[in-house]
């Protein structure tokens, strides 16, 4: 059973930067189509950078050519007094650009996102090349299906496909995203997997469990082994 990957949630349509771009026309970019951020690809489509407003501003924070930063300051401030001087996204963009797969799952995305703290991801296809961008929002928009359209997923990808059971021998009810799950299975560990894949699935925000089961193979695996 496989959920949704980052392609069936990308936008397709990406504005980018070359790394030759003026400064200036990355600043009519961003304002005219309302983004916060350029990729910057190389001639073949390859993401090589990613130029965004904070790469930009710096030219404001060291506006009137500020003084160069002392030996001893940070890092970042050092970063930001260079970009300060960029003329074109090459000068600009940060690099790498953070890039995923297209048939990446959306739990790999999100789990992306948090650990760079990041707005967005480039998504790539299998040569490398630019093939959209998936954002936070994006990743959000699974939480928007219906408590029905969950409800028939559950149904069909949990139940009938992956435990190969019944549905109509569990009762599935979906409020505000809330799985609420009831009915017998044979074996407890059919429970078990019933209730962690049914909180997998997309736009369930949480899973009361209400199962039960006839066998508890669990245990008696585990007694057998001693």
């Amino acid at each position: 059973m496989r959920g949704p990957t980052v392609e069936s949630l990308m936008t397709t349509e990406v504005v980018t930067a070359t790394t030759d771009t003026p400064f200036k026309e990355i600043v009519r970019l961003l304002d005219e189509h309302r983004i916060s951020a350029l990729p910057v690809v190389d001639t073949r489509g390859v993401p090589v950078g990613v130029v965004s407003e904070a790469d930009l501003v710096a030219k404001e924070e060291y506006v009137g050519g500020t003084e160069e930063p002392r030996l001893f300051a940070g890092a970042a401030r050092k970063q930001r007094w260079h970009k300060a001087h960029g003329r074109t996204a090459g000068d600009l963009m940060t690099k790498p650009a953070v890039t995923i797969a297209t048939d990446a799952s959306v739990t790999a995305a999100a789990r992306k996102l948090a650990d760079g703290n990041l707005r967005r991801l480039f998504v790539v296809a299998p040569d490398g090349t630019l093939a959209g961008v998936v954002s936070r929002r994006d990743l959000l928009s699974l939480f928007l299906r219906t408590d029905e359209q969950i409800r028939e997923d559950i149904g069909r990808e949990v139940l009938a496909r992956a435990l190969w059971a019944d549905p109509n021998s569990i009762t599935i009810e979906v409020a505000d995203g809330v799985v609420t799950l009831a009915g017998q299975f044979d074996r407890r560990s059919e429970a078990e997997m019933a209730t962690r894949l049914t909180a997998a699935r997309p736009g369930v925000v949480g899973v009361v469990d209400h199962l039960s089961y006839e066998w508890d193979d669990i245990t008696a695996t585990h007694t057998a082994g001693l």
